[in-house]
């Protein structure tokens, strides 16, 4: 089963954001929102969490109509949701963080074993690419059936973007990432891909067709 948006509206205020997006992902397997700043991509992926409320269409779950679930209801049938910003809880500790996905976090120190030494440190005083990393380390370890992330290589160096896009096409969910460019580490990659210009979907189909 997937998870999908079906002539999905969203507006904020006067201004419609998406004019009837369709796009599905599948249960298991990278899909990749492209689109530059106001593309709508990041409102596609609010509107599959249920953070923004559709003006008109659906959001299709299971081949359930989801549209009027709330978010802490998806997030309780396994909908883990990585925005860009306050994906972390800056006030605890890195090792609170992880300890409130899984008493045991070792897989997130295995990934990413840039974390190790600052589990002591408070999250809201680490960089932008280590609060991403322990952002994605909280959402592996809640171990979701579905997990939307908006850009999830941000502030990272190139060799940890690598890693992170292994981890997330290794994990057993359907996994949706919001990026302004391809990714390079998915090319020749098994991955389904939707560019997004305003508000629009103007290509669908495997990142192999993409030009």
């Amino acid at each position: 089963m997937t998870i999908s948006l079906r002539h999905a509206r969203v507006r904020y205020g006067p201004l419609e954001a998406l004019h009837g997006v369709t796009l599905a992902a599948p249960a298991h397997g990278l899909t990749v929102l492209l689109g530059r700043n106001g593309s709508g991509r990041t409102t596609a992926l609010r509107a599959l969490a249920g953070t923004v409320a559709l003006s008109g269409g659906a959001v299709v779950w299971d081949g359930a109509d989801v549209s009027r679930m709330p978010a802490y209801e998806r997030a309780r049938r396994g909908l883990c949701l990585v925005p860009e910003r306050r994906a972390v809880f800056g006030s605890l500790t890195v090792q609170e963080n992880l300890e409130l996905a899984a008493r045991d976090y070792s897989v997130a120190l295995d990934a990413y074993p840039q974390l190790r030494p600052l589990l002591p440190r408070r999250a809201g005083t680490l960089s932008g690419g280590e609060q991403r990393m322990l952002a994605l380390s909280r959402a592996v370890l809640a171990r979701a059936r579905v997990v939307l992330v908006d850009e999830p290589a941000q502030g990272m160096s190139p060799a940890v973007a690598d890693r992170t896009y292994q981890l997330l096409g290794g994990l057993d969910a359907c996994v949706v990432v919001a990026e302004q460019r391809f990714p390079p580490v998915l090319r020749g990659r098994a991955a389904l891909v939707y560019e997004l210009r305003r508000g629009a979907v103007v290509f669908g189909g495997e990142a192999a067709e993409l030009r």
